[in-house]
């Protein structure tokens, strides 16, 4: 996948599918449901927010990140149209409570619009669900690498970062599953990133710091498939880019990206799946 400038491209990106599936013969796969840019035109003369705001609170590149996993699913819209992280019902932003005090709209999306935006959510979940029986199936077991991003210079381009101690390189999210029961994968997970070096330096790998892990999805992975599905939140503090203007460090993607390949052993031995 080719690492492009998201200021100069995502706005303009023209995509048909609503998101790009990818299967390979693994029981390990990602997810970067908030990668999305793109609006669509009926909606995108609805929304007040500028496209620079949106994409500061989306999680570009993430798709990148997860490229060179075996399998991997990557959402192209914008999560200011649906949010597939949030239950169906608070997937579309209606007030700036919801959407980090922004004022999302120019005026109310109808009903219509907003129902129509909530069946993209259920069409997703239905894609998702029927990937992850296929994977159940052939495995046994499975482990979904739910990959998102944060700011973590909020108060400004030129003001202090976040404090490192709130604000790991890669925060992991576990509070919907049975920690104890995916011990073995998450801890070999968090070992993997926190071993290599990136950039020169080792990378600040911890648990539920900055996030828990509390979104729709990894929840409704853990709900369906209690005793066969891990699903691990991986938060990658936006080291790997510019958040105020989108600029991307193509060497930080690279690395960042190699690091998620390359723990696809790792994990597939934690699983301990067994091949057919």
């Amino acid at each position: 996948m080719k690492l492009v400038s998201a200021s100069d491209a995502r706005p303009r990106t023209r995509r048909l599918s609503l998101w790009t599936l990818h299967r390979a013969d693994s029981p390990i796969i990602g997810t970067a449901i908030h990668d999305g840019h793109l609006v669509d035109g009926d909606i995108a003369s609805l929304l007040a927010v500028a496209a620079d705001v949106r994409l500061r609170e989306e999680d570009p590149f993430t798709g990148d990140l997860i490229a060179g996993l075996p399998s991997y699913l990557v959402f192209h819209r914008s999560r200011f149209t649906v949010d597939l992280n949030r239950a169906r019902e608070q997937s579309v932003y209606l007030s700036p409570a919801e959407a980090w005090d922004l004022d999302v709209w120019h005026e109310a999306p109808s009903d219509h619009v907003v129902a129509r935006l909530r069946e993209i959510h259920d069409q997703y979940y239905a894609a998702l669900a029927s990937t992850l029986d296929g994977l159940e199936k052939r495995f046994g077991t499975f482990l979904v690498l739910d990959v998102h991003s944060y700011n973590h210079r909020r108060a400004g381009a030129k003001a202090p970062a976040t404090a490192g101690d709130a604000a790991p390189d890669i925060n992991i999210g576990t509070a919907s599953m049975d920690r104890v029961q995916w011990a073995r994968v998450v801890e070999g997970f968090m070992e993997f990133c926190a071993s290599r070096m990136i950039m020169g330096r080792r990378l600040d790998v911890r648990e539920n710091v900055a996030f828990e892990g509390r979104g729709e999805q990894t929840r409704f992975i853990h709900e369906r498939f209690p005793r066969t599905g891990c699903a691990i939140a991986v938060e990658f503090k936006k080291i790997f880019m510019d958040e105020w203007t989108g600029e991307p460090n193509r060497q930080w993607l690279a690395e960042l990206r190699a690091l998620l390949t390359d723990s696809v052993p790792v994990l597939e031995r934690a699983l301990k799946v067994p091949r057919p």
